[in-house]
């Protein structure tokens, strides 16, 4: 079982436990189910909170409704250990997933690696001549990841903002439910002007909402030290590493690799997606792009022989791995609204 499948494997135990009458009939399944990484001191690998929600439609208390749900996986594959605590959270240990298995997914899908299987293409945005820089950039950011999830909210939908005598084509700016975005303390041209489109995005989407963004120095940076320059210099890396790869004679094949931390990241991708639509919260995803560079570069060194070194079954599944993390890193910045470069 991928940590992608858990959402749908617990709303199925949900729905079994309606049907077969160990929850009260009328008991409503959440229509996604946010299942995160265990946080420290928790226990397992993953946790859910879904018997909180689950327990004020039945009128039981949460921690019955997560012993009904844990009997109803203990049978599921793939899943070690169910575990409950506090006051009813679920708490999941995974049987180990194959390196090879997890890199061949992510390279096979693509950018659309971690997209639900109901995604939805976003409509183009169209925003008056007033739209705040943030607003816009907050905004689209959290439609085309609540599309990427499949939900339909976040929709282009608005009211038309034509000129009076009908002249101008209506404007429609799309709805996103979110927080209210506090602005930038700099005019939204001064920003763009100073940074650039893409680096002023990176700073309005790295904060909550709700905070102010920081626009400094290290935006424009062109080493490590920056943020934005570490997961874009990350990207434009895997793909140099598949340029010089094919210079040296050899592809990237999916294999065994010792790379866990990095491997347990390409994995929890499709969660962090699902949370960041859940929570309508671009930030988890910036933050998450940071970890998945930091990994990537430490990483790096080892993908290409050295020396007289022959290419080997272990570099080409090393160069596999390096180029599904450069995979996840544009599709996560194409989500953002930000360009992924090749050469950096």
């Amino acid at each position: 079982m991928t940590p992608a499948d858990l959402s749908s494997t617990v709303a199925r135990a949900v729905r079994r436990a309606v049907e077969d009458g160990e929850l009260p009939a009328g008991t409503g399944v959440p229509e996604r189910i946010v299942v995160e990484r265990t946080r420290p001191g928790g226990v397992g690998d993953y946790a859910t909170p879904v018997a909180f929600q689950v327990a004020r439609a039945a009128g039981r208390p949460p921690a019955e409704v997560a012993r009904v749900i844990a009997d109803g996986l203990a049978a599921e594959p793939g899943l070690v250990r169910v575990e409950i605590t506090g006051a009813g959270f679920l708490n999941f240990t995974l049987a180990p997933r194959a390196a090879a298995e997890l890199v061949r997914e992510v390279l096979s899908r693509g950018p659309r690696y971690g997209y639900a299987d109901d995604a939805l293409e976003a409509d183009p945005f169209c925003w008056g001549p007033t739209a705040e820089f943030r607003q816009r950039a907050v905004h689209e950011a959290v439609v085309r990841i609540l599309r990427s999830q499949g939900s339909s909210q976040g929709s282009s939908q608005g009211s038309s903002q034509g000129s009076a005598d009908g002249g101008a084509p209506p404007v429609v700016a799309p709805v996103a439910p979110v927080a209210p975005v506090a602005p930038v303390a700099r005019r939204d041209g001064d920003v763009v002007a100073a940074y650039g489109r893409d680096a002023a995005t990176w700073a309005a989407l790295a904060v909550p909402a709700r905070e102010t963004p920081h626009f400094d120095a290290r935006l424009l940076v062109q080493d490590e030290s920056g943020e934005f320059f570490l997961v874009r210099y990350a990207h434009s890396r895997a793909k140099a590493l598949g340029r010089a790869a094919a210079r040296l004679g050899f592809h990237a094949e999916p294999g065994q690799v010792d790379a866990s931390a990095l491997l347990r990241l390409l994995a929890e991708y499709p969660l962090v997606l699902e949370a960041a639509a859940h929570r309508r919260a671009p930030e988890q995803l910036v933050r998450f792009l940071v970890r998945v560079a930091d990994e990537l570069l430490d990483f790096q060194h080892c993908v290409l022989p050295k020396g007289d070194e022959k290419p080997s079954a272990a570099h080409r599944a090393r160069l596999a791995l390096a180029e599904a993390a450069g995979t996840v890193l544009a599709g996560g910045l194409a989500l953002l609204g930000i360009d992924a470069p090749d050469c950096l």
